[in-house]
């Protein structure tokens, strides 16, 4: 690969450069180069992280594979085979439309700051923070928001550029590789559960519910008091048990059958694909279905005279409200909920960690580690 493939993120002479995996653009493994690139500096109101380590989820396979143009009614798993075979560029492929290949994906960050820019609050300075990944630039009062990794380059580097308001000290004895398994996926639950307005009492049923944001979910509604039931399959019904659901159901079986017509108060389902419909089924009248994703599918038959007869609320949620992160930051502060690490990798493995990640044999999250030098 040439200096000048890197665009932007090529090293000008004497400049210092780390390294880095820069998605090159739509298609397959082979769009994720693992090179030397430009070390960013900060901007008056901005901090460099030195990244620590990198959770890896969905939306980076999803945004390197372009899943998320019109064009795609596939699963990932299903679109990763296709790309591999025939990659197509899509201009409408990101999460705000075009993706700014070439650029470094990595939504999940933890790490320390190493520099602070001439306006940024200095007392950040050598702390071990976690990045608020999801940014609302206009304010909590618009729903326009950007995304770390998705947006402009992210933590799949050994440094990172961020605004230094979305740098969040811990205090926590975890791992740097357990920090790095919460920003996206339970970023995500939260903000799903957040909106869905789960309490004390409430019966919440949980699709894919041994993957990231499915087992974060579990976690976070059972620390809200709700009674949880995880959907998963048998070889992980102890796992998701272990993460504190109530109730576990196999993936084999239909959640009308498990559980009986209105039963549940919220559906939290990232899964989606051919079962959405019978996630309506179960839902109490005046119950609500939330999702931030369809690993399974994202084209899917509704039944129009099931969500009005039964006066549903389907949330969608991308960008995340104010309280969201904050709130996170507390409950690892006060051990009110805990990492599940499913494996760690070297930066630069992370083809043969996607595709070990695609087989959806674990539970938790993967995380990458960069160089430390």
């Amino acid at each position: 690969m040439s200096v000048k493939a890197l665009g932007r993120l090529s090293p000008s002479d004497g400049q210092p450069t780390m390294k880095a995996v820069v998605t090159m653009g739509n298609g397959g493994y082979d769009q994720l180069v693992y090179c030397d690139v430009a070390r960013p500096t900060p901007g008056p109101t901005e901090v460099l992280v030195q990244v620590r380590a990198a959770g890896m989820n969905n939306t980076e396979i999803n945004t390197r594979l372009g899943w998320y143009s019109s064009s795609v009614n596939k699963s990932t798993a299903e679109a990763s085979e296709a790309e591999q075979v025939a990659p197509t560029q899509k201009a409408d492929g990101g999460w705000n439309a075009a993706t700014p290949f070439p650029f470094i994906q990595g939504t999940d960050c933890c790490g320390i700051v190493t520099e602070v820019g001439l306006a940024a609050n200095r007392l950040l300075l050598g702390r071990r923070v976690l990045v608020r990944a999801c940014m609302r630039p206009d304010g909590f009062s618009s729903p326009e928001n950007i995304w770390m990794g998705s947006d402009f380059d992210g933590a799949f580097a050994q440094f990172v550029r961020v605004p230094a308001s979305e740098a969040f000290p811990v205090n926590c004895n975890w791992s740097d590789a357990e920090l790095a398994t919460i920003p996206c996926a339970y970023g995500t639950a939260e903000n799903m559960i957040h909106r869905a307005g789960v309490r004390k009492g409430m019966r919440v049923l949980v699709a894919g519910a041994s993957g990231g944001v499915g087992s974060a979910a579990v976690q976070l509604a059972k620390r809200r008091g709700a009674h949880v039931i995880g959907i998963t399959t048998s070889a992980k019904m102890d796992d998701v048990r272990a993460a504190g659901a109530d109730h576990v159901i196999d993936r084999g079986a239909t959640p009308l059958e498990a559980l009986g017509k209105a039963s549940v108060d919220v559906v939290v389902d990232n899964v989606a694909g051919a079962r959405f419909g019978a996630m309506l089924d179960v839902l109490l009248r005046g119950g609500k279905y939330v999702s931030s994703g369809a690993i399974s599918g994202p084209v899917v038959e509704l039944d129009m005279r099931v969500f009005y007869l039964k006066d549903l609320t389907l949330i969608g949620c991308t960008g995340w409200d104010e309280p969201v992160f904050p709130n996170l930051i507390s409950y690892i502060d006060r051990g009110e909920i805990r990492p599940l690490l499913a494996r760690t990798y070297p930066l630069e493995k992370i083809a043969a960690a996607q595709q070990e990640f695609l087989k959806k044999s674990h539970v938790g999250n993967f995380v990458l580690i960069p160089p430390q030098t």
